[in-house]
């Protein structure tokens, strides 16, 4: 390995991924959410009504993945499904009074988490790094044979090193 395991960039990504996780449970907790969950509230926030598979979709996970999910938020009261008005035969998703709360609760949890990683990072290095890490995103993407075109745009305003 060119710099040793410890100096690599997937160990470094690795580890503050886990303790970002690891932080953000922790406020969530607050809230009686678990990561992920979040996610479903902030997309129902900003779009109500989304199916099953939309929801899916947006969250990048397989549809049973995202029933679980959706069905965990129902049984806190967060969320109700309802058969859709135009087509009976599909389920859409809606924020109850109470999930709508907890959504917008989140947004101070996500700018405390940002705040707290890019703490000693300015502005122009911030997006520098946002940068990056979606470089790395579409690399491994396309090795894995899954690219995502909004990740092929984003990539490209990559400025490379003078």
């Amino acid at each position: 390995m060119k710099d040793g395991f410890d100096k690599s960039i997937g160990l470094r990504l690795q580890h503050a991924a886990r303790l970002q996780r690891a932080l953000a449970a922790r406020r969530l907790q607050e809230l009686g959410l678990f990561p992920g969950q979040e996610t479903v509230l902030k997309l129902l926030f900003d779009t109500d009504g989304r199916t099953m598979s939309e929801l899916a979709g947006a969250l990048r996970v397989r549809p049973p993945t995202a029933s679980k999910t959706v069905g965990r938020l129902a049984a806190q009261g967060l969320l109700v499904r309802k058969a859709s008005d135009a087509d009976a035969r599909l389920v859409r998703v809606h924020l109850t009074d109470e999930g709508r709360s907890r959504a917008g609760a989140i947004d101070e949890i996500w700018d405390s988490l940002e705040d707290t990683m890019t703490g000693g990072i300015d502005g122009k290095d911030r997006k520098r790094l946002r940068k990056l890490l979606r470089r790395i995103e579409k690399n491994l993407s396309a090795k894995l044979g899954a690219e995502d075109p909004d990740l092929d745009e984003q990539a490209d305003e990559v400025e490379e090193p003078a």
